[in-house]
């Protein structure tokens, strides 16, 4: 049960035993008008600290997942431009070192604990590409352009994985990617 189940089960249950006993307090009053109205005044009392309390505790409950969601989409976000900028520095110096692979190693491990399936499954093709890139740590212009294309198609997943989920078709979002990388 969630704490929200349980929250509204005890609610209920205080609620129905407060009424008992005041129903049974209000007609123990007898044809006291002061009695009953004081009566009814504490029942009304009750019925909106619990009405106030249960919307309180939803709110608070709302108000930290969306705190835990912007958290994860600030982490992932910045996480994904550190990809894309060391990828561009890599492409812009014409080469790739040690010290290159070590920090993609770690943007690697980074990546592996917040991206999503289908954004690992394009990254391990990128990966794949620039391993083949670095066997003589240069890169030439169609290496270069290989690399492009699969970030570009990374990019697409990557936005799936950031962006709420549109009506758009996945595919066709990651050809007009391609097609705009082609023409460059």
């Amino acid at each position: 049960m969630t704490n929200s189940i349980k929250y509204l089960l005890v609610s209920v249950i205080t609620f129905i035993a407060g009424y008992i006993y005041l129903r049974l307090a209000y007609t123990q009053s007898g044809n006291d008008p002061f009695g009953q109205e004081i009566v009814l005044i504490v029942l009304g009392t009750v019925v909106t600290i619990a009405i106030t309390a249960a919307l309180l505790n939803k709110q608070s409950e709302v108000e930290l997942e969306k705190e835990q969601r912007v958290k994860v989409f600030e982490m992932k976000s910045g996480l994904y431009f550190d990809l894309i900028n060391f990828i561009e520095e890599i492409i812009r110096k014409e080469t790739i070192d040690q010290k290159d692979l070590i920090t993609l190693e770690f943007l690697t491990h980074k990546i592996s604990i917040i991206a999503n399936p289908e954004v690992l499954h394009e990254y391990s093709n990128l990966i794949q590409t620039i391993k083949n890139t670095s066997l003589d740590s240069k890169i030439t212009s169609l290496e270069s352009d290989a690399l492009s294309s699969n970030l570009a198609k990374l990019c697409g997943k990557i936005r799936y994985d950031l962006l709420p989920k549109e009506d758009t078709d996945l595919a066709a979002t990651l050809q007009v990617i391609e097609q705009n990388i082609e023409k460059i």
